[in-house]
This record gives C-alpha cells, sequence and structure tokens, in this order.
C-alpha cells in the first residue's frame, strides 16, 4: 500500500479544540479518520517549528489521499499538505526504467 506523509498545521480554530482534547485525543480522531477510507496511521509526532504535526500513513490509493486532505481542508481546523513517500525498491524499479527524453535545447 502507498506510503503518504501528511504536514498539518492547525488554526486557531483547530488549537482551541487540540487544547480541549489534547494530543492523543486528537490522535484517536485522526486514526478513526484514516480508518474511515481504508488507511491505516503508521506513525503520528506533534513538532515544533514550520509544522505541527506529521502523520505518516498507508492508504490505498491517491484518491483515498486526496479526499482526506480536502475532508481536513475543508474542516477550517487545519491545513494539510501531502507527500507521496517513495520505499527504496521503488527506486530501484525506476532506475531501471528507460524514456526517450531530449533535454531543452538539445
Amino acid at each position: 500500500m502507498p506510503k503518504y506523509l501528511f504536514h498539518a498545521n492547525y488554526t486557531n480554530e483547530g488549537l482551541k479544540g487540540l487544547v480541549k482534547e489534547g494530543g492523543t485525543g486528537r490522535r484517536k480522531a485522526v486514526e478513526k479518520l484514516f480508518a474511515s477510507v481504508g488507511a491505516k496511521v503508521e506513525s503520528f509526532y506533534y513538532a515544533f517549528g514550520d509544522t505541527d504535526l506529521f502523520v505518516i500513513a498507508d492508504v490505498p490509493d491517491a484518491v483515498s489521499s486526496t479526499a482526506l486532505s480536502l475532508i481536513v481542508n475543508a474542516s477550517g481546523a487545519a491545513t494539510v499538505r501531502t507527500t507521496v513517500l517513495i520505499m527504496p525498491e521503488e527506486i530501484d524499479a525506476a532506475v531501471k526504467k528507460t524514456a526517450d527524453y531530449r533535454p531543452p535545447g538539445k
């Protein structure tokens, strides 16, 4: 199953909910959300810096990943960016592929 990294930042409203529910309460809610589309949360971390929360999950497909991002972003409680994660074995397969490419200007 493809892996995705979700980067989330709380809005002011979302932070109020986090303070009310606590970190473990939000983790349970996120795990339930992901399970509802057939995904499984692998890791869930809060962080200092530019991103409030990182979630790595196995998600069935890009449509499910997009649905998760849309649902959270539409809630207004957080903003989410999504990164597709690539396994080393997938890189091995990719470097074996050939393609007909001409760089610009050549």
